[in-house]
């Protein structure tokens, strides 16, 4: 296709194309409207003169009769600028005036008329066009009396060729500018068609070019790249899923495939294999609780969470929680206290929110043991402004500062959590479901221990 053929077949163009025939129409009726009026105005005011002009004569033949009207026609019609006269006689003979070249039949039909004359005048015998009336005297006499509409078609010439000309400039014009407007637009739609070709082609770092101007482009530019940013971030998170159960989940496979020969090589009785069967089935449970965890935190961090989201009070969802694992706390030799109170409602799953809350409550009793400083555990949320925080805190090691960011990874343990049960995904698993929520999760130094401090959004009425 040329580049013409794009130009005309745009939509920007053809919407061009129709503002500009309305406003030609609407311009057309407005000059029509107003030559209409003027042509009205000119021949009202013709007709009043003509009327004051007849009536002023009819006077006359009433006070001196034909002898004198004939006198007053006679010098009225040598005057310059004068109005059109024509006397005639009982057999139509003339007898006073300056009209000729009249149609005979139009002195027998008394009333207004238009009409084509001629002037008695040597030096001008042009045909012209007059409003006419025709009064019938006393006697069959009959009195023309009209006035030339020169003027009137003069004015209706000067406002046809001014109507034609503003046409053909407005015509002009606004084609030129919505070619020029096409153009620009066409430019840059032809920018983000090459960029979407690019990011179809595998470039997924491609973003559509954004002019600043803050125009409906520039917001449908800005859209599709936040929509582009979020679905890479889908992207790679499922690359990363990918990668961790390449990687990381081989060596619990590997652990169940070399217990199973090692139960067929070594095993000797039904005891033998009852333990053997065992490990396998922990091992399982183990793989199985990953795999959900993966599927929860991949649901969360896409927002395609099954559970429906619905208002309920935050704190009864962290003193229920607290309740839960208070007794494996004390197991643990920890004391767990809760700080709670209740009425600190936010939006969101229930559900959800207590699985984030059990994963932390968890690791802070498997880590927050101290030889030095004992272990308590404080869990507690309170109503900061528009927001709702949660905190778990414990007075464990803690986590380094350089290290804060990267346990929120899938999979990630240090060094000081390496003999210990788990999966690297409690943390992984929390703030998917806080970023749910619309909140954050933050790590923070509890001096000592390590302090989780989850941000909700208060419900509306709540702050």
């Amino acid at each position: 296709m040329t580049a013409l053929g794009k130009l005309i077949r745009s939509t920007a163009f053809k919407l061009s194309a129709i503002y500009l025939l309305s406003f030609t129409l609407f311009a057309v009726f407005i000059l029509g409207y107003v030559a209409w009026n003027a042509r009205a105005l000119l021949t009202a005011q013709i007709s009043e003169t003509i009327e004051a002009e007849v009536s002023g004569l009819a006077e006359q033949f009433r006070q001196g009769g034909i002898r004198r009207l004939v006198f007053i026609i006679e010098r009225r019609s040598r005057q310059p600028g004068a109005f059109l006269y024509l006397l005639s006689g009982p057999n139509n003979e003339p007898l006073a005036g300056n009209a000729i070249g009249l149609k005979p039949e139009l002195l027998t039909a008394p009333g207004w008329h238009e009409t084509s004359y001629t002037i008695s005048d040597e030096h001008e015998r042009a045909p012209r066009s007059a409003m006419i009336r025709v009064f019938r005297l006393p006697g069959d006499f009959h009195l023309l009396v009209g006035r030339d509409v020169m003027e009137r078609e003069q004015l209706r010439g000067v406002i046809r060729r001014g109507l034609t000309l503003s046409l053909g400039l407005v015509v002009l014009l606004g084609t030129l500018g919505g070619l020029f407007i096409t153009r620009r637009v066409l430019k840059r739609v032809d920018s983000m068609s090459e960029t979407a070709q690019s990011i179809m082609a595998g470039n997924l770092a491609g973003r559509l070019a954004v002019s600043g101007n803050g125009d409906e482009l520039d917001r449908l530019a800005g859209n599709l790249n936040a929509m582009l940013d979020r679905i890479g971030e889908l992207m790679t998170g499922l690359r990363e899923v990918s990668d961790n159960i390449a990687h990381d989940l081989k060596t619990p496979l590997t652990r169940l495939r070399n217990g199973a020969e090692e139960a067929l090589r070594t095993g000797r009785s039904d005891d033998d294999y009852r333990r053997a069967l065992d490990s396998m089935i922990d091992e399982s449970d183990g793989l199985i609780r990953t795999f959900n965890a993966l599927l929860m935190i991949a649901r969360a961090e896409s927002g395609t969470a099954s559970e429906a989201k619905q208002r309920f009070d935050a704190g009864a969802v962290v003193s229920g929680v607290a309740e839960l694992y208070e007794p494996v706390a004390e197991e643990a030799g920890l004391s767990l206290k809760t700080e709670a109170a209740e009425g600190q409602f936010v939006i969101g799953s229930r559900e959800l929110l207590s699985q984030a809350l059990a994963n932390l409550a968890d690791n802070a009793i498997k880590y927050g043991a101290s030889a030095e400083h004992g272990g308590e555990i404080v869990m507690s949320a309170a109503l900061r402004g528009d927001r709702v925080e949660i905190t778990v805190a414990d007075g464990g090691p803690g986590i380094p500062p350089e290290d804060r960011q990267r346990v929120l990874d899938r999979f990630t343990r240090l060094d000081s959590s390496s003999g210990k049960p788990g999966s690297g995904l409690g943390l992984s698993l929390a703030a998917a479901i806080v970023h749910f929520h619309g909140g954050t999760l933050a790590l923070e130094d509890n001096q000592p221990g390590l302090r989780v401090v989850l941000s909700l959004p208060a419900a509306p009425g709540e702050a």
